[in-house]
């Protein structure tokens, strides 16, 4: 029979609300198995009839009998016919509670890779389910046109059936690899061909693949400084030299290149919209880049992350598209320009790549999912994707005007706004003395998120300073957090 304490456990269990969503008989065999495996309960215990048990707790034997069965199909009891339920023997080979306490150890003791310490050297990169002002690099939801959405997806159902259920070619699905050519070859000037995209569910996705594929640990790989986090811990994490190449007004200082004391097997670059700082890369330094991997033979990754939103006229014709050698490695990402729940991105890639990025991402995620690629690709045919893009380039330049109005008129004493001409953000430099890291965590406390700019250099040149995302919030939600983000330098100026 239970001792006292033990009954008590058990009720325990049945009382938890942690525990609320699991049957009742699920509560009594994991609280008997806790107590096994505490060594509470010893091998060769007899254990209550089913009856008195069940009694004792306040529920069914049939509830009681259901826990014993379990636990005899685990091989925790033994279930002798005429002598009732006893603790297995086979428990005399688990180690005791204060055993196992003394083998364990803490999370700050488990020794990782090198790979696994790169990459989560720093948190996560990933962005929170609910934004909060001035979260950068997300879009605006509120406003996507659900309807026309479900209304493709009822059509691709009805049309593909159950074979939409399948597994979809790891390559992406012919019809959005087509739509995806042929918009970026109008909007973005690509040279691209449905056989030479490569459908992946991120960029960074895409990076790693770059990483994994084209350089082995130990290779340098040039890229921008200031740059986006997540792509030092994909190249880092794979081993790679991330050698820093500073910017200008221009974009990344391509000449510096050529004087690096030794050169590199790839640059990683975000043309359009350099992140953070939100320059252009200009014409010539294109040009020049190009050239410097033929010379080299080296491989140049272009990131185009948002160039759809674009605020001055149209955005200078992408790099691969200027590209006649085929050393350059096209990303782009639908994460930014409709939504991030949609996990779709892609590669166009040199045709003598495709092949094998193809068959190394079987090998991190298979494929992805054929009922919204198919989807998406009647969004884009039918038009809805540019008329959506248009739309939303309104909305955002709009609201970037705001922003800078908003914020030149209740943080001029401490924050100077870097105006971009596209993107999601907006880098501000402070102009006081008051510590980033201190601003940045005070704005976190009062509901505010920003991204401060320090941690993005890895040079020491650097300007304190953080983004402020603006396309996912309204004027009026922006108008309040600005002045709660005033209150907050209120508070910390002495």
């Amino acid at each position: 029979m239970f001792k006292h304490a033990q009954l008590e456990s058990v009720k325990t269990w049945l009382s938890d609300p942690a525990y609320s969503s699991f049957p009742l008989h699920a509560r009594i065999q994991r609280a008997i198995r806790q107590l096994i495996l505490d060594g509470a309960l010893e091998a060769g215990k007899p254990l209550p009839a089913s009856r008195g048990l069940a009694l004792s707790l306040g529920v069914s034997r049939d509830t009681v009998e259901s826990a014993y069965s379990q636990l005899h199909a685990e091989g925790f009891i033994e279930r002798r016919v005429g002598s009732g339920s006893v603790v297995s023997e086979r428990v005399q080979h688990l180690p005791k509670r204060s055993a196992r306490q003394c083998s364990g150890f803490s999370p700050q003791q488990v020794r990782l890779s090198q790979r696994g310490a790169a990459m989560v050297q720093g948190g996560g990169v990933g962005e929170s389910l609910a934004p909060r002002p001035f979260e950068p690099g997300v879009p605006e939801t509120r406003s996507f046109p659900l309807q026309i959405w479900e209304r493709l997806q009822r059509q691709v159902l009805k049309e593909y059936g159950t074979k939409a259920l399948a597994h979809s070619h790891p390559q992406g699905m012919a019809p959005l690899r087509r739509a995806i050519a042929d918009y970026i070859n109008l909007e973005r000037g690509a040279r691209a061909t449905p056989e030479r995209v490569l459908v992946l569910t991120s960029s960074q996705q895409a990076m790693t693949l770059c990483a994994t594929v084209l350089l082995d640990a130990g290779d340098r790989i040039f890229i921008e400084d200031p740059v986006y986090v997540g792509v030092r811990k994909a190249f880092g994490a794979a081993g790679l030299e991330c050698v820093p190449v500073p910017l200008d007004a221009e974009g990344m200082r391509v000449d510096c290149l050529h004087d690096a004391a030794s050169s590199a097997k790839a640059v990683f670059l975000t043309p359009s919209h350099q992140f953070p700082t939100g320059a252009t890369l200009a014409l010539d330094r294109r040009l020049a880049v190009i050239e410097w991997a033929r010379q080299h033979q080296a491989w140049i990754i272009e990131d185009d992350y948002d160039s759809e939103f674009h605020y001055a006229g149209k955005p200078t014709a992408c790099i691969q598209g200027l590209d006649a050698y085929d050393r350059t490695i096209y990303i782009g990402t639908f994460t930014k320009s409709l939504f991030p729940g949609l996990r779709i991105g892609y590669m166009v890639l040199p045709p003598q790549l495709v092949a094998p990025m193809t068959v190394a991402r079987t090998l991190l995620d298979g494929h992805s999912a054929s009922i919204p690629q198919l989807t998406l690709a009647r969004f884009i045919d039918a038009g809805h994707f540019g008329a959506y893009v248009r739309a939303m380039r309104g909305v955002y330049a709009g609201r970037l005007d705001v922003l800078v109005r908003l914020v030149r008129t209740h943080l001029s004493d401490d924050v100077e706004p870097r105006v971009p001409v596209g993107g999601l953000q907006m880098p501000c430099l402070l102009t006081g003395d008051l510590p980033e890291r201190k601003v940045v965590e005070s704005a976190r406390q009062a509901g505010i998120e920003l991204l401060g700019l320090t941690a993005l250099h890895a040079s020491s040149e650097q300007r304190a300073g953080f983004l402020m995302g603006f396309a996912a919030y309204t004027p009026d939600e922006m108008k309040a957090a600005v002045e709660d983000l005033a209150n907050v330098f209120k508070v910390l100026k002495p």
